[in-house]
C-alpha cells in the first residue's frame, strides 16, 4: 500500500512538472518544451491510474487469500472442479 502511495505521489509530481513545462512552453513559444509538458503530464496521469489499479487488485488478492485460509477444504473443491471443466474443455475424447 506504501508503494502504491508512492507511485501515485509521484504521478502527481510528474503532472505537475508537466503542466508547468507546458505553460512555460506556451509562453515561450518553444514547442519542443509543451510537447515534453504533455508527455511529462500524460506520464503522470497513468502512474496515477497504474497506483490505483495496483491497490484494487491488491485488495482482491488479499481477499482471495483470506476466504483460503478461512476455508481450505471449499478453496481445494473449487479448484478440484474447475481443473475438471478445464481438462473437459481442452482434452475432449
Amino acid at each position: 500500500m506504501a508503494e502504491s502511495i508512492g507511485k501515485k505521489a509521484e504521478g502527481l509530481l510528474d503532472e505537475a512538472v508537466g503542466r508547468t513545462k507546458d505553460a512555460a512552453g506556451g509562453l515561450t513559444g518553444d514547442m519542443g518544451m509543451q510537447l515534453g509538458g504533455k508527455k511529462d503530464q500524460l506520464s503522470g496521469k497513468a502512474q496515477q491510474e497504474f497506483a490505483d489499479l495496483y491497490d484494487a487488485n491488491e485488495s482482491k488478492l488479499e481477499a482471495a487469500t483470506s476466504f483460503i485460509q478461512d476455508h481450505p477444504v471449499m478453496a481445494l473443491l473449487i479448484a478440484t472442479v474447475i481443473g475438471l471443466v478445464i481438462g473437459r474443455v481442452f482434452f475432449k475424447k
